[in-house]
């Protein structure tokens, strides 16, 4: 069996082993676990207006995603990716309410804004890995509770000691009548063709560029990529800057997209730390990450039908999402039973 097939059974095994744990807490509890993943199903697929407001989910996971990914790939732990996207979050709502410009100048220059500010958080761990040997796990934790306080700070100064900014203007926003009107007035956006644009952009720069060759390559041996001329430091700052632009830009989503502005926090929205997990599912390959953070966004959304329909308490759902990330995890276990089951047919 070839190893990219093993590659795409990991996974597919760990959904239906974490599906079949969520059946049997739901059986322990009480609960009906085929109302359960109806409610589940229908939650997410049930009508037009589901599909889109699933849609909308799954937007930023996908950027998320590919943050976490991109730096993984070029061997860097960002795990501040929650912080990125949240600054990236104030800067493109700051754009968006703060000037009157023509809507292919204004909504453009409010996305740039989010991946400026989400790579300028990154690029502070980036710079002190590269010069000072800083690792960049403590560095990025630390920038994450440092940008949650700085930007709800910041929200109260825009709002005159309020907890809300204003709302961005229309030329700044990716909401659109069309796609509402055609989700049954769901909050879908065009963001979508935006997370989609950068999962090209990311398979495009690692696997046909030589920037993206020279970031592996940093990434897979240090000292190899210096005894070949490549600078070292330059290529770890730009990697993580690089990681942060994709996750000021999943924190665009919501400020043009799902929200239309920004209110003060009490803790972090998670979408960063679930980045993690969607980069895991999806092997770190950008089409990869598509998959997982489809299935994030989809049971994240799909999880609120669950205690209306069915009732069944939505938590179910979060214990689904642990057990298959803990089995993903544990890959190099459901590989070894796919390689024994393998041999045992070969020996018949």
């Amino acid at each position: 069996m070839s190893n990219r097939l093993v590659n795409i059974l990991v996974p597919i095994i760990s959904i239906i082993l974490g599906l079949l744990v969520g059946a049997i807490i739901m059986v322990v509890s009480g609960y009906d676990p085929i109302e359960g993943y109806k409610a589940l199903w229908l939650g997410i697929f049930g009508d037009v207006y589901s599909i889109g407001n699933t849609i909308r989910q799954i937007t930023p996971y996908i950027l998320a995603g590919l943050a976490v990914a991109f730096a993984f790939r070029t061997g860097l732990f960002n795990i501040g990716v929650e912080g990125q996207l949240i600054v990236g979050w104030f800067a493109a709502t700051w754009v968006g309410y703060s000037f009157e410009l023509p809507m292919i100048i204004h909504l453009p220059l409010a996305l740039l804004a989010a991946a400026v500010a989400g790579g300028l958080w990154a690029f502070i761990a980036g710079f002190l890995k590269a010069k000072f040997h800083v690792h960049e796990v403590i560095v990025t934790i630390m920038l994450n509770y440092t940008a949650l306080y700085i930007v709800n700070a910041l929200i109260k100064s825009v709002s005159d000691g309020g907890f809300k900014t204003p709302k961005i203007h229309e030329t700044a926003s990716l909401r659109s009548e069309f796609l509402t009107s055609i989700t049954d007035y769901s909050s879908l956006h065009y963001g979508i063709i935006v997370a989609m644009l950068m999962v090209f952009v990311m398979w495009f720069m690692l696997e046909k560029t030589t920037t993206g060759y020279e970031l592996k390559a940093v990434g897979f041996n240090q000292n190899a990529a210096q005894y070949a001329g490549m600078s070292v430091n330059k290529n770890i700052i730009l990697a993580m800057t690089i990681s942060g632009m994709l996750a000021g830009l999943g924190g665009a989503m919501e400020a043009l997209g799902t929200f239309g502005r920004m209110s003060s926090m009490a803790a972090f929205t998670g979408i960063g730390f679930d980045g993690i997990a969607v980069a895991l599912l999806g092997a770190n390959t950008p089409l990869g990450i598509v998959f997982g953070a489809s299935l994030f966004g989809s049971l994240k959304y799909g999880a609120l039908n669950m205690p209306n329909a069915a009732g069944v308490p939505e938590e179910i759902v979060s214990i689904i999402i642990a057990v298959i990330v803990l089995f993903v995890a544990s890959g190099y276990v459901i590989r070894l039973g796919i390689e024994k089951l393998m041999k045992k047919k070969e020996a018949k």
